[in-house]
C-alpha cells in the first residue's frame, strides 16, 4: 500500500476509536445520572418517612381525647330514666290522659296568675289616690304590722268598741274644731264618749299665717269640765322644718294653762286641700317626712305624747313610714274594717256620724291605747 492509503486507514481507525470512546462515555454519564436521581429520590422518601414518624410520635405523646370531651355532645341532653318514662307516656298517651294533663296545666297557670295578682298575693294593698285613681302598693316586710282582730270589734249605736273576754279594752272618741259648731259636752259624756281630740289651731294653706282655732278655749274648757279626756291636733301647712318647729311652739304655748290636763297625744295633721292649691304641693316625700319629725320632736321635748295623723294614701305615698316608727299613728279610713296594714293607735272611722251633743255630722274615733291610764 502506498503512503496515502496508510494515512487513510489510520484516520478511519482513529475516527472509529473516537466514536467508540464517545459512546462509552455517554453510557457512563447516563449511568451516573440515573444513580444520582435514584439517590435523590431515596433521600426524599426517607425524609417523608421521618416526618410521618415524628407526627406519629407527637400524637402518641399528646393527651388522649375522650368522647365526652367533644363539644357537640352538649347539644344532646342526657337521657334519664324519668325522661325516658315521660317520652313513653307521650308516645302512648290516650285522649283522656291528654285532657287531664291539659286541665292540670290550666290549673297550674291559674295558680301562677293568682300568686302574681296583687289583689290576692297578700303582698300588696290598694290605695285610692286623691285624683281618684287606684294603685297597688307593696307592703313592706320591715314595718310593724297591725295585730288587731276585728272579730272582737262591736258596734253600739255607731260607736265602736274593741272587746276581749267580754271586757272593753278600747276608748271611744270624737275630734272637734270650730267646724263642729256648738257642742254639749255633758251629752257627749252620757253618750259614751271617753275622750275628744281638739283642734288647737292651723296654718293657712295659702297665706301661711298661724291662727288659733276660734273655739279652742271653749272646747277644751267644756270637755275638761264634763270629765272628758282631751288630746290636741294642729293642722299644718309648714314647708320647712323651721316652720314646723314654729307650729309646735305655738301649740305648746297655748297649752301652758292646761299642762298636766292633756292626757291624750298632740297630733300633727298635714294634708292637701280639696279644690284648691295648698302650700305643701311642692314638697317631696322626704321634705314632708322631715317636717313631720321636726314638729313631733318639739312636742315630745315639751313633755307631750306626739302623734301623726293621716289617711292610707298619705301614710303610704306622701311620707316615709320607716322614719316615723317611733311615733303613734292616728289613721283616718272610713271603712267597716280598715285594710291599712301597719300598726296604729287610733282610728277615725266616720266623719259624718250621729252623736248626741253634736249637731250635724260627727267625727268618730276609737283608740286602742289607754293614754289617760299611763
Amino acid at each position: 500500500m502506498g503512503p496515502s492509503m496508510i494515512y487513510m486507514v489510520i484516520g478511519v481507525s482513529a475516527f472509529i476509536l473516537i466514536v467508540l470512546f464517545a459512546v462509552f462515555k455517554g453510557n457512563d454519564n447516563k449511568r451516573s445520572g440515573s444513580e444520582y436521581l435514584k439517590e435523590a429520590q431515596k433521600q426524599k422518601e426517607e425524609a417523608a418517612i421521618q416526618e410521618e414518624l415524628a407526627a406519629v410520635q407527637e400524637e402518641a405523646a399528646a393527651p388522649k381525647r375522650r368522647a365526652e370531651d367533644l363539644d357537640f355532645w352538649d347539644m344532646y341532653p342526657e337521657e334519664t330514666e324519668e325522661a325516658e318514662e315521660e317520652t313513653e307516656k307521650k308516645t302512648y298517651q290516650n285522649p283522656y290522659t291528654e285532657k287531664a294533663e291539659k286541665e292540670k296545666e290550666a290549673d297550674r297557670q291559674k295558680e301562677e296568675e293568682a300568686r302574681n295578682d296583687p289583689a290576692t298575693d297578700g303582698k300588696h294593698t290598694l290605695i285610692t289616690n286623691r285624683d281618684g285613681s287606684e294603685e297597688w302598693v307593696l307592703i313592706s316586710p320591715y314595718l310593724k304590722k297591725s295585730t288587731l282582730d276585728f272579730t272582737k270589734m262591736e258596734d253600739n249605736a255607731g260607736l265602736k268598741r274593741y272587746m276581749e273576754n267580754g271586757r272593753k279594752i278600747s276608748y271611744v272618741g270624737a275630734d272637734i274644731s270650730k267646724h263642729t259648731g256648738k257642742i254639749h259636752f255633758p251629752s257627749l259624756k252620757a253618750a259614751g264618749i271617753d275622750y275628744v281630740m281638739i283642734r288647737l289651731g292651723s296654718r293657712g294653706y295659702s297665706s301661711g299665717q298661724i291662727a288659733l282655732d276660734e273655739n279652742f278655749k271653749e272646747n277644751i274648757d267644756g270637755a275638761l269640765e264634763a270629765g272628758l279626756d282631751v288630746g290636741i291636733y294642729f293642722y299644718s301647712q309648714a314647708i320647712t322644718q323651721d316652720e314646723a318647729v314654729q307650729e309646735a311652739n305655738f301649740v305648746v304655748q297655748n297649752l301652758e294653762p292646761y299642762r298636766g290636763k292633756v292626757k291624750y297625744p298632740v297630733a300633727f295633721n298635714m294634708g292637701f286641700v280639696s279644690n284648691d292649691t295648698s302650700r305643701i304641693e311642692g314638697l317631696g316625700r322626704e321634705d314632708k317626712t322631715n317636717i313631720t319629725i321636726s314638729f313631733l320632736e318639739a312636742v315630745k321635748a315639751a313633755g307631750y305624747v306626739p302623734m301623726v295623723y293621716g289617711d292610707k294614701e298619705w301614710f303610704l305615698k306622701e311620707v316615709d313610714l320607716s322614719k316615723l316608727q317611733d311615733y303613734d299613728v292616728w289613721l283616718s279610713q272610713e271603712e267597716d274594717i280598715p285594710d291599712y296594714p301597719y300598726r296604729y293607735a287610733m282610728w277615725q272611722y266616720d266623719t259624718d256620724g250621729i252623736l248626741n251633743g253634736i249637731d250635724g255630722g260627727a267625727d268618730l274615733n276609737i283608740c286602742f291605747i289607754g293614754y289617760s291610764e299611763r
